[in-house]
């Protein structure tokens, strides 16, 4: 190719409707990175959720229930919820990194759970029942804890509709093969106005589509593993210091980023 001709064949293309596509492209691409960033911004809120109840919960558990009952093991058990969580979202096995949280025979149960952290909330919700048997929480109190577990289990659900339900496969790939297209051709349009920059030219604005396109793709999903998904184990570690705390309990050190300086 060299001075619009390809296979001497001179390709009869201005910058004009590389102008107009280039803003329709723009837009469609727009709409692409708000929609897989709304996700992205829905799943942080969600996680937030998490803690604000976790805490709530823990508060009121030990300014209610203690000391006539132990409250630890409830407490852990939000912890428990807050690792299964994440463990559900990224399809790790139910039992990875909550030894020490969860009683033996409920841990046995998750094992072969399609849903491990909605057994840990039935979990929750019958220890808040033993102790309303056993009078030790007030009716009126019991439906407050209650309504956190439910504010847990609706952030559950929210999330697994987020990484259950992808962006529409037809809607990605026309966009993608329509702005491989432009690139390819937009070289063709530049050459007579601005000759040998070009190549720069057409680098410049390939790069800035592809990498947008790359963005969206990679946020879309906010619960996986990658650089740019949401750090949910040092979410849920932040759960872990701030429950501990609240039992007297000393923390374990806050997590460090990689080499890369990223969480993961």
């Amino acid at each position: 190719m060299a001075h619009g001709k390809l296979f001497f064949w001179k390709v009869p293309l201005n910058a004009t409707p590389f102008s107009l596509m280039g803003i329709s492209f723009a837009i469609f691409l727009g709409f692409r990175i708000n929609a897989s960033y709304d996700r992205f911004w829905e799943g942080r809120k969600l996680w937030g959720s998490v803690l604000v109840e976790a805490r709530n919960l823990a508060r009121m558990a030990q300014t209610f229930i203690a000391p006539a009952k132990e409250v630890r093991p409830f407490v852990l058990g939000l912890i428990g919820f807050a690792s299964t969580m994440r463990n559900h979202l990224r399809a790790l096995p139910p039992d990875h990194q909550t030894q020490g949280l969860l009683p033996q025979d409920l841990c046995n149960s998750l094992v072969n759970a399609r849903s491990a952290p909605t057994l840990v909330l039935l979990w929750l919700g019958r220890w808040l029942q033993a102790c309303r048997q056993e009078q030790l929480l007030h009716h009126y109190l019991e439906q407050n804890m209650e309504s956190s577990l439910d504010n847990l289990s609706l952030a559950l659900g929210s999330c697994e509709r987020i990484a259950n339900t992808p962006m529409p496969f037809a809607y990605t790939v026309v966009l993608h093969r329509s702005v491989y297209l432009y690139c390819i051709l937009l070289p063709f349009g530049l050459v007579d106005s601005i000759g040998i920059m070009t190549p720069l030219a057409v680098t410049f604005v390939s790069y800035t589509f592809f990498a947008l396109e790359a963005l969206s793709d990679e946020i879309e999903n906010p619960f996986g593993m990658d650089a740019n998904d949401l750090a949910l184990d040092t979410m849920v570690a932040g759960i872990n210091a701030s429950l501990r705390e609240m039992l007297g309990e000393t923390p374990p050190p806050a997590p460090q980023p990689d080499a890369n300086f990223v969480l993961t």
